[in-house]
């Protein structure tokens, strides 16, 4: 068999506000292999910004071990988990998190700036996403100028720039109309059946329906496909 994506085991986290400890995550046990695509549901509170800052190695467990593509990242040090992010994660938020001052070629670059990749090559790069997306015309507007469906596929090409093994999404539809979200969730569907890894954050049943595995929190708890995860 082999080697998950994802491997969570005893994922822990709290919180201290002064003296008081704030349990968030508790016990945490999840599986994801290549190609699984997950959503992530739950009540405001329940713990899903936690659980997808820890996946996407935005911060760090309190207690457990992660490891992603078989190696531990639970308690790197910062600029480890940067290099990680760079290199095995591509985000898409639902606020865009688009830069106004670059135009959505720029954009799509700025991931393989990071990575060291050469001028042409990362323009080249940028310029075949944003064609693949139908924004081949747009590759100097700036982001105020295009539409919010416009922008969450800037977005989504920014994340595959240095093509990463999994792609997080964090309520991508929540902040377009009907049309929009319908038209990205089907860029989703498509990445999927190229064999993309992706974890997807939704409050919407219908979105998550394009999943193929559900996760369910609540009080810093997991179900997964209805089924709650003990050790």
């Amino acid at each position: 068999m082999t080697t998950p994506v994802i491997a969570l085991q005893h994922i822990s986290k709290t919180y201290r506000l002064g003296a008081v400890e704030v349990p968030v995550l508790r016990d945490i046990q999840l599986t994801v292999r290549k190609g699984d695509f997950f959503s992530i549901m739950g009540p405001s509170g329940s713990g899903k910004s936690t659980l997808m800052n820890i996946l996407g190695c935005l911060d760090r467990p309190t207690d457990g071990s992660y490891r992603l593509d078989g190696d531990e990242v639970a308690h790197l040090t910062d600029d480890e988990l940067a290099h990680i992010r760079n290199r095995k994660i591509g985000f898409v938020f639902q606020s865009f998190n688009l830069l106004t001052k670059l135009s959505t070629l720029e954009n799509v670059e700025l991931p393989m700036i990071y990575a060291g990749v050469g001028k042409e090559q990362r323009r080249q790069r940028a310029t075949e996403l944003l064609g693949m997306f139908g924004l081949g015309n747009r590759l100097q507007h700036l982001p105020t100028e295009l539409s919010g469906g416009q922008r969450q596929r800037v977005a989504i090409a920014r994340a595959l720039a240095n093509e990463p093994s999994i792609i997080m999404a964090d309520e991508p539809t929540g902040n377009l109309d009907t049309k929009s979200g319908a038209d990205v969730m089907r860029i989703f569907t498509a990445l999927h059946r190229e064999g993309r890894t992706i974890l997807l954050v939704t409050h919407e049943p219908d979105i998550a329906a394009a999943a193929d595995s559900h996760i369910e929190l609540l009080d810093g708890r997991i179900r997964v496909n209805g089924e709650e995860m003990t050790s």
